[in-house]
Formats: C-alpha cells, structure tokens, sequence
C-alpha cells in the first residue's frame, strides 16, 4: 500500500490521477457514490421536464450548483457525476454521457452537440489489470464548440474557440482557433 493510500480517501487519490482498481479498501465509497449517481440520472431523465428542474437535479448529481445560464437537454447521463464542473452559458443537447471519474472541466460559453461522449477514464492495455481504471482529465476551454456525436477520449484538452467537428473522435490535443475533424480527429482549418 502507497503513503498516499495511507494517508488520503480514494476522492482524494482519484482527484490526484491515481489508478482506480476494485481491491481499493476505499472502494465501497467509490460504490456508492455511482450507485446514487445512477439513480439519480435515471430520475432526471423521466421526470425533468423542464430546463429548471434538469438544473436543479443535476446539481445534486454533481455535488454543486449550476448557473442559471447554463443549458442542459435531457437525457443527459453520468456514471460519476461528481468530478464534473460546468461553467456559465454552457448548453449541452439531448443525449450527452459524461465519464468523469477523472475529471471534465468545461469553461464559460461551451456548446456541446447532442450525442456527444466525453470519457476521462481508460484501462490498462495489460490483460492482467485490465479492471483498472486509469483517471485522465478532460478540458474543454471557453467558447469551444464540439459537433454532434463527437467523442473526447482522456487526457485531452480542447482550446479557447476551437471546434470539434460532428463524428469526430478527438484523442490528442485540440490547438485554440482550429477546427479538427476524422478519426482520429487532426486539424482541418485554422480559425
């Protein structure tokens, strides 16, 4: 077992970057936190039927309040709910899925097309700790836009303006001022 184990909660440890694995002796907390976010989610979901409510309820999914300008369609979907930071005038469409257990951070004046994914979390290529989560954090700067059905993968950073594309899957970083389009997603226009 690690100092850090030793020391900190597996909040704490997931926030640093540390490996999520189930033999965790924090890993019931872990658990639980999911368990409520699931249900909660499934709540919102049927019976959020205006954008105030939708607010409200995901707020208590993601442990802090929603700014009054931000816009979210539902269904919206979280399997952790409690890394997740929205920032003012952010408008997410219908059918978006927030992995975050290892963080998404999206700034002031985002706007997210329906069906996009974005997933902080991967596991190990090794099929031996294949169970293993591994907790990169997303970053989506002011005023980017992601297209429709887009996918971001852990650890990228979308910069200031930029624009990802509709079917893009994104899993480098996206420069300010550029459009990136494709699988994988590369630069097609600079801004």
């Amino acid at each position: 077992m690690s100092h850090s184990t030793e020391t900190s909660n597996i909040f704490q440890r997931m926030r640093a970057g540390e490996p999520l694995r189930k033999d965790d002796p924090d890993y019931a907390q872990f658990s639980a936190v999911v368990a409520r976010t699931i249900r909660l989610c499934v709540q919102m979901n049927a019976t959020a039927t205006e954008l105030d409510q939708v607010r409200s309820r995901l707020s208590d999914i993601i442990g802090t309040g929603i700014d009054e300008s931000t816009t979210i369609f539902p269904p919206f979907y979280t399997n952790f709910g409690q890394f997740i930071h929205l920032g003012k005038n952010v408008f997410i469409n219908h059918n978006c899925s927030f992995l975050d257990i290892g963080g998404i951070t999206i700034e002031d004046d985002v706007q997210i097309g329906p069906s996009v994914k974005l997933t902080s979390e991967n596991h190990p290529l090794d099929p031996t700790d294949r169970k293993t989560v591994i907790l990169q954090p997303i970053l989506i700067k002011r005023n980017a836009w992601i297209g429709a059905g887009a996918t971001i993968l852990p650890g990228v950073t979308v910069g200031e303006n930029a624009i990802v594309a509709a079917g893009a899957v994104v899993s480098r970083d996206v420069p300010p001022n550029t459009v990136v389009a494709g699988i994988p997603a590369k630069v097609v226009k600079t801004l």
